[in-house]
């Protein structure tokens, strides 16, 4: 059975969300698949990491 997670609404203050948007960029391939147990999850959370840039992204927080 899968669960699918619609909105997750988290409270960060104005340095936070930065930091985790400064952190979500500079994840590389290696960090991700290093803490994946195989390539179908790395890919999984890749995209995962995506979808939350966007949103912080959309919320003013893209570095560069």
């Amino acid at each position: 059975m899968e669960i699918v997670v619609e909105t997750l609404t988290p409270n960060f203050n104005d340095e936070e969300a930065l930091a985790l948007a400064q952190f979500v960029k500079r994840l590389t391939w290696s960090d991700i698949r290093g803490c994946a147990v195989d390539d179908s999850e790395a890919y999984t959370m890749k995209d995962a990491i995506g979808k939350l840039q966007k949103a912080l992204a959309e919320k003013g927080y893209s570095p560069r």
